[in-house]
């Protein structure tokens, strides 16, 4: 079934499934999690999030503020614990080892986690990145200083620790900042075989695999479609001009949700050498039209009302949507996939 929406990774919050694999350290090494954390009452329960699911599966309860955790993972994977089934939620980098969790209830995003290694790793990669939080996340801000920040802490956090399973995670985050599949591959290839096979370094390898598509930097590829009253447009009419390409359809709710922003950054740079060309994935032309009226999208429109087997989505490799590429005078993709204040802050930083 084809997707409607973008996938976006949150760290700390993931939501990968766990490949199943032969344990790779020892059965009888399992992990042992020791927590002392005042403030809870006897019987408050303690759980982690199911990774598929998000829902709270309780592992054990509190008893004067101590409680023990015991299990095997087949190797170290990113867990998230929570307390009496209410946020906030605390990460933990869990692999088989000792681990003492300290703190308090009224301070569970300052509690002391120790004894794991890839934990350690976690913390480490992570805290690096927390001065440059703001690129990331639904609010994020532009800013190229903080980008190659980004870039670099990755860069080198894969090629220090490049048997480390949070490795994969500086990938991810590499590949959020740069879409360069081709750059990320050749550090994704660094790390270990075990590491790349992980759930996690797999679905690294995925967004590479899908960041080539389109690359920044390619020549958008010429395509005439017809627009509301018939007529055809070709989007190397749009030279000499930054064009946003537009992928949407009248019935995807992410698509009509993110609407007014892109409407925002229309009527803020349209006078200014934007534009925007929105191809829909529709096939009810009264739909479409209907909801270029009440969403107030004035640019241009083009639809073959084919669906998913619209032509020129076809010819961008388009499987999922919300999706743009935003295309500079000469006809070069300079970005992909800019929504929320992220599109607004590109144009500002176009047009200073």
């Amino acid at each position: 079934m084809k997707k409607i929406c973008i996938l976006f990774v949150a760290i700390p919050f993931l939501s990968f499934s766990q490949t199943k694999k032969k344990a790779e350290i020892p059965a009888d090494k399992g992990f042992t999690i020791t927590g002392n954390v005042t403030g809870f009452a006897d019987g408050t329960s303690v759980s982690f999030l199911n990774d598929q699911t998000g829902q709270p599966e309780k592992q054990t309860t509190i008893e004067k503020g101590k409680f023990v955790i015991k299990g095997e993972m087949p190797q170290p994977y990113f867990k998230v614990l929570i307390f009496n089934d209410q946020p906030p939620a605390v990460p933990i980098f869990l692999d088989n080892s000792n681990i003492k969790i300290k703190g308090d209830k009224n301070a569970l995003d300052q509690l002391s986690i120790t004894g794991s290694p890839s934990h350690d790793q976690y913390m480490e990669y992570t805290n690096a990145l927390k001065p440059y939080e703001k690129i990331f996340g639904d609010n994020a801000v532009y800013d190229s200083d903080a980008t190659n920040a980004v870039k670099k802490i990755s860069t080198d956090f894969v090629k220090k620790h490049p048997g480390s399973y949070v490795a994969p995670l500086a990938i991810i985050r590499l590949i959020q900042v740069s879409e360069d599949g081709a750059k990320t591959e050749e550090l994704y290839k660094l790390m270990n075989a075990p590491v790349q096979q992980s759930a996690l370094g797999q679905y690294a390898n995925q967004q590479i695999q899908l960041s080539k598509i389109n690359p920044i930097g390619s020549v958008v590829k010429d395509f005439s479609q017809n627009d509301t009253a018939g007529n055809p447009v070709k989007i190397s009419s749009f030279r000499g001009k930054y064009v946003l390409l537009d992928f949407w359809a009248s019935w995807c709710r992410p698509c009509r949700m993110e609407n007014p922003n892109v409407v925002a950054a229309y009527n803020k740079f349209h006078d200014k050498n934007f534009t925007i060309l929105s191809v829909s994935l529709d096939q009810a032309k009264p739909s479409w039209i209907d909801a270029i009226k009440m969403d107030g999208l004035n640019w241009n429109h083009v639809s073959d009302l084919k669906g998913w087997n619209n032509e020129v989505a076809a010819l961008f490799h388009i499987t999922q949507i919300p999706q743009n590429l935003l295309i500079d005078p000469d006809g070069k993709i300079i970005a992909k996939n800019l929504r929320g204040p992220v599109l607004e802050n590109k144009l500002n930083q176009i047009f200073k």
